[in-house]
Protein backbone atom coordinates (compact mmCIF):
# COMPACT_ATOMS: atom_id res chain seq x y z
CA UNK A 1 0.00 0.00 0.00
CA UNK A 2 1.38 3.31 -0.74
CA UNK A 3 2.17 5.69 2.19
CA UNK A 4 0.82 9.15 2.67
CA UNK A 5 3.15 11.50 3.34
CA UNK A 6 3.10 14.75 5.08
CA UNK A 7 4.95 18.33 5.06
CA UNK A 8 4.39 20.75 7.83
CA UNK A 9 5.98 24.01 7.23
CA UNK A 10 6.07 26.91 10.48
CA UNK A 11 6.37 30.23 9.92
CA UNK A 12 6.36 33.51 12.19
CA UNK A 13 4.34 35.76 10.02
CA UNK A 14 0.92 35.96 7.45
CA UNK A 15 3.59 37.68 4.82
CA UNK A 16 5.68 34.33 4.78
CA UNK A 17 3.32 31.90 4.98
CA UNK A 18 1.86 33.63 2.45
CA UNK A 19 4.72 33.89 0.03
CA UNK A 20 5.13 29.99 0.61
CA UNK A 21 1.56 29.22 -0.58
CA UNK A 22 2.25 31.51 -3.63
CA UNK A 23 5.23 30.18 -4.51
CA UNK A 24 3.43 26.73 -4.63
CA UNK A 25 0.54 28.02 -6.63
CA UNK A 26 2.68 29.07 -8.79
CA UNK A 27 5.24 26.03 -9.42
CA UNK A 28 1.67 24.43 -10.05
CA UNK A 29 1.61 22.66 -7.12
CA UNK A 30 -1.73 20.72 -6.48
CA UNK A 31 -3.46 23.53 -4.21
CA UNK A 32 -6.54 21.07 -3.47
CA UNK A 33 -3.56 19.10 -0.73
CA UNK A 34 -2.57 22.11 0.75
CA UNK A 35 -3.49 23.21 4.09
CA UNK A 36 -2.94 26.27 6.41
CA UNK A 37 -4.03 27.30 10.10
CA UNK A 38 -3.49 30.37 11.73
CA UNK A 39 -4.41 32.50 14.69
CA UNK A 40 -5.83 36.17 13.93
CA UNK A 41 -5.82 38.85 16.15
CA UNK A 42 -8.58 40.14 17.68
CA UNK A 43 -9.57 43.24 19.94
CA UNK A 44 -12.54 44.36 21.78
CA UNK A 45 -12.76 47.63 18.90
CA UNK A 46 -12.96 45.21 15.60
CA UNK A 47 -15.40 42.57 14.69
CA UNK A 48 -14.58 39.21 13.98
CA UNK A 49 -16.87 37.56 11.24
CA UNK A 50 -16.86 35.15 8.48
CA UNK A 51 -19.66 33.88 6.10
CA UNK A 52 -20.08 32.41 2.57
CA UNK A 53 -21.93 32.83 -0.31
CA UNK A 54 -22.34 30.34 -2.71
CA UNK A 55 -18.44 29.60 -3.46
CA UNK A 56 -17.26 33.06 -2.08
CA UNK A 57 -15.57 33.23 1.60
CA UNK A 58 -15.88 36.42 3.15
CA UNK A 59 -13.54 37.27 6.57
CA UNK A 60 -13.41 40.58 8.53
CA UNK A 61 -10.48 40.48 11.64
CA UNK A 62 -7.33 41.88 11.48
CA UNK A 63 -5.66 39.87 8.59
CA UNK A 64 -8.65 39.47 6.57
CA UNK A 65 -6.80 40.27 3.73
CA UNK A 66 -4.62 37.45 3.82
CA UNK A 67 -7.13 35.17 4.50
CA UNK A 68 -9.07 36.54 1.87
CA UNK A 69 -6.53 35.63 -0.35
CA UNK A 70 -5.60 32.03 0.68
CA UNK A 71 -9.07 31.33 0.39
CA UNK A 72 -9.29 32.44 -3.04
CA UNK A 73 -6.00 29.70 -3.89
CA UNK A 74 -6.59 26.87 -1.77
CA UNK A 75 -9.93 25.02 -0.97
CA UNK A 76 -11.91 25.21 2.03
CA UNK A 77 -12.22 27.06 4.99
CA UNK A 78 -12.92 27.40 8.55
CA UNK A 79 -12.94 29.20 11.39
CA UNK A 80 -13.09 27.42 14.43
CA UNK A 81 -13.54 28.90 18.25
CA UNK A 82 -10.53 26.87 20.26
CA UNK A 83 -10.82 26.90 24.41
CA UNK A 84 -7.66 28.39 25.47
CA UNK A 85 -6.42 29.47 21.60
CA UNK A 86 -9.10 31.82 20.59
CA UNK A 87 -10.18 32.14 16.74
CA UNK A 88 -8.46 30.05 14.18
CA UNK A 89 -8.61 29.98 10.76
CA UNK A 90 -8.12 27.29 8.57
CA UNK A 91 -7.72 26.50 4.98
CA UNK A 92 -7.78 23.42 2.97
CA UNK A 93 -7.98 19.32 3.55
CA UNK A 94 -7.50 20.89 6.92
CA UNK A 95 -10.93 21.54 7.48
CA UNK A 96 -12.56 18.39 6.92
CA UNK A 97 -10.05 16.51 9.22
CA UNK A 98 -10.98 18.27 11.76
CA UNK A 99 -14.60 18.19 11.46
CA UNK A 100 -14.28 13.91 10.92
CA UNK A 101 -12.20 14.28 14.60
CA UNK A 102 -15.01 16.48 15.86
CA UNK A 103 -17.95 14.33 14.49
CA UNK A 104 -16.33 10.67 15.60
CA UNK A 105 -15.21 12.44 18.81
CA UNK A 106 -11.37 11.43 18.37
CA UNK A 107 -9.91 11.84 21.56
CA UNK A 108 -6.30 12.32 21.15
CA UNK A 109 -4.99 13.49 25.04
CA UNK A 110 -3.76 16.97 25.31
CA UNK A 111 -4.63 17.25 21.53
CA UNK A 112 -6.94 20.09 20.37
CA UNK A 113 -9.76 19.51 17.44
CA UNK A 114 -6.54 20.49 15.25
CA UNK A 115 -3.82 18.29 16.30
CA UNK A 116 -6.84 15.13 16.43
CA UNK A 117 -7.50 16.41 12.54
CA UNK A 118 -3.26 16.00 12.30
CA UNK A 119 -3.08 12.75 14.18
CA UNK A 120 -5.71 11.15 12.19
CA UNK A 121 -3.40 12.07 9.19
CA UNK A 122 -0.44 10.08 10.80
CA UNK A 123 1.33 13.17 12.36
CA UNK A 124 2.99 11.75 15.65
CA UNK A 125 1.65 13.63 18.64
CA UNK A 126 4.76 14.50 19.86
CA UNK A 127 5.35 17.05 16.11
CA UNK A 128 1.44 18.07 16.97
CA UNK A 129 1.86 19.46 20.38
CA UNK A 130 5.00 21.62 18.83
CA UNK A 131 2.48 23.05 16.13
CA UNK A 132 -0.26 23.67 18.37
CA UNK A 133 2.21 25.77 20.17
CA UNK A 134 3.84 27.60 17.22
CA UNK A 135 -0.17 28.34 16.62
CA UNK A 136 -1.07 29.30 19.63
CA UNK A 137 2.15 31.74 19.91
CA UNK A 138 0.91 33.77 16.64
CA UNK A 139 2.78 31.57 13.82
CA UNK A 140 1.15 29.94 10.88
CA UNK A 141 1.45 26.28 10.07
CA UNK A 142 1.34 24.84 6.60
CA UNK A 143 0.70 21.38 5.46
CA UNK A 144 1.03 19.59 2.59
CA UNK A 145 -0.63 16.45 2.03
CA UNK A 146 -0.16 12.89 -0.70
CA UNK A 147 2.17 10.76 -2.23
CA UNK A 148 5.71 11.13 -1.29
CA UNK A 149 6.34 12.21 -4.63
CA UNK A 150 4.55 15.15 -4.00
CA UNK A 151 5.59 15.80 -0.37
CA UNK A 152 9.13 15.77 -1.90
CA UNK A 153 8.37 18.58 -4.14
CA UNK A 154 6.55 20.73 -1.87
CA UNK A 155 9.46 20.08 0.73
CA UNK A 156 12.31 21.67 -2.16
CA UNK A 157 9.61 24.66 -3.04
CA UNK A 158 8.77 25.79 0.58
CA UNK A 159 12.44 25.42 1.69
CA UNK A 160 13.33 28.43 -0.15
CA UNK A 161 11.05 30.59 1.17
CA UNK A 162 12.90 30.13 4.83
CA UNK A 163 10.21 28.62 6.62
CA UNK A 164 11.07 28.51 10.78
CA UNK A 165 10.43 25.01 10.86
CA UNK A 166 10.16 22.06 8.42
CA UNK A 167 8.88 18.51 8.85
CA UNK A 168 8.26 15.85 6.25
CA UNK A 169 6.20 12.86 7.95
CA UNK A 170 5.45 9.51 6.14
CA UNK A 171 3.02 6.47 7.67
CA UNK A 172 0.91 3.95 5.66
CA UNK A 173 -2.41 2.68 6.50
CA UNK A 174 -1.23 -0.07 8.08
CA UNK A 175 0.71 1.59 10.69
CA UNK A 176 -0.94 1.84 13.98
CA UNK A 177 1.28 4.63 15.54
CA UNK A 178 2.48 7.75 13.41
CA UNK A 179 6.09 7.96 12.45
CA UNK A 180 8.71 11.12 11.63
CA UNK A 181 10.55 10.37 8.11
CA UNK A 182 12.98 13.32 8.80
CA UNK A 183 12.80 17.09 9.47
Amino acid sequence: MNPHTTVVATFNSHTDAEAAVNELHTSGFPMNTLSIVGRDYQTDEHVLGYYTTGDRMKYWGGLGAFWGGIWGIIFGSGLFFIPGVGPLLVGGPLVGWIIAALESAIVVGGLSAVGAGLYSQGIPKDSILKYETDIKSGKYVLIAHGTAEEAERARDIISTTNPESLDHHQCSHEQKEPCLVHA
